[in-house]
């Protein structure tokens, strides 16, 4: 039968194919071909690593450079190898510019083992608050109440990802464990960290390994902080940092925890601050070349312009990230409120299913535009990118643009 002169169309999302080309068309591949879709954008990341950790190492980095002056096959207690961990030690309060009077140590296993060292040292003497939010600051919780076995023991937290709990909740006469930022939920504490009394009785301990570097720590209101290098600074992972309060120090040499502790745990010797660990003798054997690595961030941090930058830098991405979100209703930040959304781990949210989600994130490492940016593993399914102060401003733009066109072709 001939086809009448005012001939049908079948209409696709952006194409009209005539209904006389429609039956050729569909025996040769799924319709779904016939989609006429964004090209890809031209520019790609100059840096496709935005993973949470490790993290992107700093602009400009090169092995040669970074690690040419490091004291390989030296000891660490030899002249040479103690003056690194001294300057580690030094430009690292002066970048942090964290109070004369509190001390700073590199110690064993990541943030992982700074904040365990100070938990089985330090919590048993006084009730405890556990402040969580997300899958690390649980995992304190866990520890203290399986491990440990506190009898007095507070968890505070929430029943979903990207809520803060209730800070002001927080007894002052309590010790309280808490990250500053959420890295797994993109969830962080607010600014001045308002809800810590100056006149508390009780300690505060602050797992602040995606923060620091990023954001500004209010120090009178800290006891004890805990960080790793492989974050803001993208240094290598292995070794952690420990800064202590004048009260933490307090603590550890009038208080005596009722448990074994440790060699790598231990920071008193017969009952005093062992000063030495806080002048570069660490208490066991740490890798020249991580410290090095270290030296070469902050050495970093302060040519461009020391903790202002950094939290600028940091603050840029964030924003980049702001302007995406706001162009496309199709993706969210999980942080509920502005007031606490992450400026280093930015979690967001699509309105696709887990698998298009994955399909995305494939499709970009495929592309080499991003690596390593799916959610956490406990989180709802969706991105995480680290907008840090080693990662440019123009990589988050670029990168942006490319999740757009991603997301045009998974969700057909």
């Amino acid at each position: 039968m001939a086809i009448p002169a005012f001939t049908s169309t079948f209409v696709t999302r952006r194409t009209r194919t005539p209904l006389a080309q429609r039956a050729h068309v569909s025996k040769r591949r799924p319709l779904t071909t016939m989609v006429a879709t964004a090209p890809k954008p031209l520019v790609k990341p100059a840096s496709p690593c935005f993973s949470s950790g490790p993290c992107k190492k700093r602009p400009g980095y090169t092995l040669a450079e970074a690690l040419g002056d490091a004291p390989l096959g030296r000891s660490h207690r030899s002249k040479l190898g103690k003056a690194k961990l001294a300057e580690a030690i030094r430009r690292t309060k002066e970048i942090l510019q964290i109070p004369a009077d509190y001390r700073v140590a590199i110690v064993p296993a990541s943030d992982t083992g700074a904040v365990e060292m100070c938990m089985w040292s330090m919590l048993g003497e006084r009730p405890v608050d556990i402040v969580h939010w997300e899958s690390f600051g649980k995992g304190w919780y866990t520890d203290a109440k399986t491990h440990l076995q506190l009898e007095d023991l507070r968890e505070i937290t929430v029943d979903e990802y990207g809520l803060l709990p209730a800070l002001e909740t927080v007894n002052s006469s309590h010790d309280v464990v808490f990250t500053w930022n959420g890295t797994t939920s993109g969830v962080r504490v607010p600014d001045g960290a308002d809800w810590i009394k100056d006149d508390r009785e009780g300690l505060t301990i602050c797992d602040a390994t995606s923060g620091v570097f990023a954001m500004r720590i209010p120090w009178p209101k800290i006891d004890v902080l805990t960080y790793s290098w492989q974050k803001v600074l993208g240094g290598e992972g292995g070794h952690g940092m420990l800064v202590l309060s004048p009260r933490a120090v307090a603590r550890l040499e009038s208080y005596t925890a009722p448990r074994p502790l440790p060699k790598v745990f231990r920071m008193t010797k017969k009952g005093k601050i062992d000063e030495a660990l806080f002048e570069g003798n660490v208490i066991n054997t740490v890798s020249m070349m991580c410290v090095e690595d270290y030296l070469d961030a902050l050495k970093w941090c302060e040519a461009v312009g020391g903790l202002d930058a950094l939290v600028k830098r940091s603050q840029d991405n964030l924003a980049a990230m702001e302007e995406f979100v706001a162009r496309n209703d199709w993706v969210s930040f999980l942080a509920k409120e502005k007031r606490y959304r992450s400026s280093t781990s930015v979690c967001l949210t699509l309105d696709l299913p887990k698998e298009s989600v994955k399909a995305l994130q494939g499709m970009l490492e495929g592309e080499g535009v991003a690596f390593d940016i799916g959610s956490y593993r406990d989180a709802p399914p969706g991105l995480r990118i680290w907008c840090g102060a080693t990662v440019e401003k123009e990589d988050i733009t670029a990168l942006c643009k490319w999740i757009e066109w991603g997301y045009e072709q998974v969700k057909e």
